[in-house]
């Protein structure tokens, strides 16, 4: 029996299985809204099953479900890096995203936090994200998880078309 001091979830995280593909693509598609990047969203439910739960899986993802609704209601999905001056693998999280009606309930604090910890049950040496300088909430989230925002550090991306460019001596 719960008392009045215990917390009562009507949610829990558990690791993404295939039928999940489909919801989590779902929340991809809110959260490109929310940053402004739909135009870049090519993902499907096929093609993120395949690369979550094919033969050699690219990713993982935690997912929040809502037990008395039967739905997912936030992910987080993370893939594995290695540090060469650790000399040990890490864990990158790539989207920890929570339904905008589940917001400030716990649910993305209880998805870190199992990042976190699936991070040192692997022998981590480190976890790392990134965040848009803009998203106030998520920024306040990971600065009262501990977590160090660098500012000295910039993201480098080669879309595909650049890969091309660049491998057909173009750029």
């Amino acid at each position: 029996m719960k008392t009045s001091s215990e917390p009562r979830h009507d949610w829990h995280i558990r690791p993404a299985q295939p039928s999940d593909a489909g919801p989590i693509c779902r929340m991809i598609a809110e959260l490109a809204e929310f940053e402004h990047l739909t135009h870049l969203m090519e993902v499907t439910p096929e093609t993120l099953a395949s690369h979550l739960f094919g033969a050699t899986p690219a990713a993982e993802a935690l997912v929040a479900e809502d037990r008395t609704r039967d739905i997912l209601i936030g992910y987080a999905l993370f893939f594995s890096t290695f540090s060469t001056f650790l000399g040990r693998p890490g864990l990158w999280l790539e989207d920890l995203y929570i339904s905008p009606e589940y917001r400030a309930q716990g649910i993305g604090r209880a998805l870190l936090t199992a990042y976190i910890k699936l991070a040192q049950e692997r022998g981590c040496g480190r976890c790392e994200w990134s965040v848009l300088d803009w998203n106030k909430n998520a920024i306040a989230l990971y600065r009262a998880s501990g977590a160090e925002i660098l500012s000295d550090w910039r993201i480098v991306r080669m879309d595909s078309e650049g890969i091309g460019r660049y491998l057909e001596g173009k750029s």
